[in-house]
């Protein structure tokens, strides 16, 4: 029924940043075609710091980032030109394809006093036919957005079909992407119709199966399992899956059906061929030349 405990890594992005590391992980890679989980805060941060906390321009191939926030507000730019700045419970939805720079800035500093941001970013592996898709950039505010509510449960549809609802959230292979919040005692389910299911405890813990499980977990359950899932406590959920796409190669920001892909898209980044933001292009992140973090930089690896 349960098919692993991925247990979240601590993971510190810069002075008072430090996240919360779910996917991949070593034994269990991918679920459905997300590759890649954080979750940042809630953080608080006072003004002198909030520039170091800033993601510098950075680039992506072969895949969608997916940012969404519980509090705060983070401004996206990327060199598609688009200036966006994020906030609580849209979707914001960046498919790398080919391949797309962009930076996250901080630019609030109330947001950051206050100890409201919060954010969870996934990346979701493109189907081989999308990979070299051209670069887009969608955002998606709450009132579009399905949203389900029950005795002592709510939950937002942010991506793919789950419970009988559909999102208009354009994606490029079968997933769900759900935000969960159940008050204490409240029983749930997984839902059906999918390959790979996961649920990632984000505050709160949960009983299944007599066995409790607590934040910072992210629980994988086996095909067909349909637990009976009870709230300890209130609890905040993000509910992640689908259908699995096959082997991807992930190294730094680069995901890839093909070794020698990533190569190429290491080259392009060294020399330039990547375009930076046109209004975020004074700084960027350089290529590590090994898995190790760069100096005198935020992980790039961290967030999208």
């Amino acid at each position: 029924m349960l098919d692993i405990v991925i247990e979240a890594r601590k993971a510190s992005l810069g002075p008072g940043m430090d996240v919360k590391r779910i996917l991949p992980f070593r034994l269990r890679r991918m679920v459905g075609p997300f590759i890649f989980m954080d979750h940042a805060g809630p953080v608080a941060v006072q003004p002198p710091l909030t520039h170091a906390m800033d993601v510098l321009p950075h680039p992506h191939i072969g895949l969608s980032t997916v940012s969404y926030l519980f509090g705060g507000q983070v401004t996206h730019r990327d060199s598609l030109g688009v200036e966006q700045i994020i906030r609580p419970g849209e979707v914001n939805w960046m498919t790398a394809g080919s391949g797309i720079a962009h930076s996250e800035r901080f630019e609030d500093p109330a947001a950051l006093a206050g100890g409201n941001l919060e954010m969870i970013q996934t990346w979701v592996a493109l189907p081989e036919k999308d990979e070299e898709a051209a670069p887009s950039f969608e955002n998606y505010k709450p009132d579009q957005l399905p949203i389900f509510t029950d005795t002592g449960v709510w939950m937002r549809l942010i991506a793919g079909n789950a419970y009988g609802l559909k999102s208009n959230v354009k994606t490029n292979s079968p997933l769900f992407y759900l935000h969960v919040i159940l008050d204490k005692g409240a029983r749930f389910g997984l839902p059906s119709g999918h390959t790979e299911r996961g649920i990632y405890i984000a505050k709160g813990s949960l009983e299944i199966s007599g066995r409790t499980y607590a934040a910072g977990q992210m629980l994988v359950f086996n095909q067909g399992a349909d637990p009976a899932i009870v709230a300890k406590e209130n609890t905040t959920l993000m509910l992640l899956g689908g259908e699995p796409l096959g082997e991807r190669f992930i190294w730094w920001n680069f995901v890839s059906s093909r070794k020698e892909r990533i190569e190429q898209a290491k080259a392009d980044w060294k020399a330039g061929r990547i375009l930076l933001p046109p209004t975020d292009n004074q700084e960027f992140v350089p290529l590590p030349e090994d898995r190790s973090r760069p100096a005198g930089n935020p992980a790039p690896e961290a967030l999208s």
